[in-house]
């Protein structure tokens, strides 16, 4: 029956997709905001939005309902906009993306030098590990593979052709790729915002939250430098990607700490836009 399920799903996002296609981005992305916040609520909590929001102790000048319809809307865009990565890829809509320290990534480049690049869900995430690779580094992209097994195929597909070629899928054997990827000279690109089962609990916005202690591990154990990075959506349809500078953690620090830290560095990137966080995340489930 599940399969079943999946299947129609499958065929119906395939159908939007072409819709997609058809209308052109901007249309497509308002399309897929007004669907994300109209039937979004049929499949992602809006009541798990608000009570993530109480949870962080979020202050903000809109009201919770109003910033879980942005929340909502937003998946509705990045959902539309996949069929434009290719375009994105091929600098077709250069136009609607501009990129704030591209200077740091032509010095990594510029140096051999490998790095840790850590996110978040914000905005059209998918965007950041393209731009990363089109900068020319050589770069290895943490995933986690999609439950519907027919979408799933589709997916990879779209982020092995226009946004990271070197897609690593998210588990143990994925984490023995990681190592593999970094001895051979790659960056790697991963987000810190989920709930991670295997991982410590550091606080996140003053409450206790499983969160992945990889990147500590990897720049304790290879010396990699880490570099945050953050998408903003402004105008609804473009995009500014932020490239901080590289930070040089320091040897004496422990993983616990280093881990602390990237949560601090997390928490001030969704602060920046508080709607445009993927807040359905059960992320304080302990």
């Amino acid at each position: 029956m599940k399969k079943l399920i999946y299947f129609l799903e499958f065929i119906l996002i395939k159908i939007l997709f072409i819709l997609f296609q058809l209308i052109g981005y901007r249309f497509a992305s308002n399309l897929g905001c007004f669907i994300g916040k109209t039937i979004g609520p049929i499949f992602r909590s809006k009541k798990l939005i608000i009570q993530n929001l109480e949870k962080a102790n979020i202050k903000h000048r809109d009201n919770p309902n109003k910033i879980a319809s942005n929340v909502l809307g937003n998946y509705g865009r990045i959902f539309a906009e996949y069929v434009y990565l290719k375009k994105f890829r091929n600098n077709e809509l250069k136009k609607y993306i501009s990129i704030d320290g591209l200077e740091h990534l032509e010095n990594l480049k510029k140096n051999n030098k490998k790095a840790v690049f850590i996110s978040g869900h914000f905005n059209n995430f998918e965007l950041m590990a393209m731009e990363i690779e089109k900068a020319g580094i050589e770069l290895a992209a943490i995933y986690r593979p999609l439950n519907n097994i027919f979408l799933n195929k589709t997916m990879e597909k779209i982020r092995k052709e226009n946004i990271c070629k070197n897609q690593i899928k998210k588990g143990r054997a994925g984490s023995r790729e990681i190592i593999k990827s970094l001895i051979k000279g790659k960056s790697i690109a991963l987000m810190i915002d989920q709930r991670v089962r295997e991982g410590e609990k550091v606080n996140f916005f003053n409450n206790l939250a499983a969160t992945t202690t990889i990147p500590a591990q990897l720049v304790k154990k290879y010396n990699c430098e880490i570099v945050p990075i953050y998408i903003e959506r402004k105008k609804s349809n473009y995009f500014k990607i932020y490239v901080s500078k590289p930070i040089k953690v320091s040897k004496t620090k422990s993983i616990l700490g280093i881990t602390e830290f990237l949560n601090k560095v997390l928490e001030k990137m969704i602060l920046k836009n508080v709607d445009q966080w993927i807040w359905t995340h059960d992320r304080w489930k302990i």
